[in-house]
């Protein structure tokens, strides 16, 4: 059975049943292969059917689920399509976002950014990959708040989930923790000496050998 945990700072019922859908994909706990009732569901979050009903009719516009007439639903894999639209987008919103904490950022946000890296270079020396992956998802998101866009950190978190579906973009036709971490050092030192072109600069490197890695477990 997937473990599954309901957020607590959702504003509604059905957000916190997308998030945490959102949250088990990217942990690998809900699997393409299966197919997955509302009463299943409900019953892990402890929660209605009807909450579950409305949050998987938003995962399914997302694109994130197909829904399953009197079955229930099942995750959807990217394709490759959707994933240069998903590089796209990230491009569009975290680039330029990176530059804007860089001017922008307060020294307590930047102090937060810089140990979101440190984070990650621990586990990465560790072979941490349990630790690496929160640790990178919360540098970009605190990039994305620190430029002063809840609503882009939501869409990008949202963004990765999809992407997520495809196993972490390591070892085998991908990059070890060692490689990813370096690929954020720059983004982060530029951060830090409030160079914001050098931080939109090394942001949009860094996604576009994502979206190149990406493309080629498609292949």
């Amino acid at each position: 059975m997937p473990s599954l945990r309901l957020p607590q700072e959702a504003p509604t019922l059905a957000d916190a049943v997308a998030q945490a859908v959102r949250d088990g994909i990217a942990a690998g706990e809900l699997l393409p292969e299966r197919t997955y009732s509302v009463y299943q569901l409900a019953e892990l979050l402890g929660v209605s059917r009807s909450p579950v009903r409305e949050g998987m009719l938003r995962l399914a516009e997302a694109g994130l689920v197909v829904i399953q007439r009197n079955r229930g639903f099942r995750v959807l894999p990217p394709r490759a399509h959707d994933i240069e639209e998903i590089i796209e987008i990230r491009l569009a919103l975290e680039a330029p976002a990176a530059g804007k904490a860089a001017v922008a950022g307060t020294a307590e946000q930047h102090a937060a950014i810089r140990a979101a890296l440190d984070t990650m270079a621990r586990a990465a020396a560790a072979g941490d990959e349990a630790a690496f992956w929160p640790a990178d998802r919360s540098l970009h998101d605190l990039l994305l708040r620190t430029a002063g866009n809840t609503r882009a950190a939501a869409i990008v978190a949202q963004l990765r989930s999809t992407t997520a579906l495809l196993g972490p973009p390591t070892t085998a036709g991908g990059r070890t923790l060692h490689q990813i971490h370096a690929e954020h050092e720059p983004v982060v030192r530029a951060v830090l000496a409030r160079d914001g072109p050098a931080a939109q600069a090394a942001m949009r490197t860094h996604l576009e050998e994502t979206g190149r890695l990406l493309m080629l477990r498609l292949c």
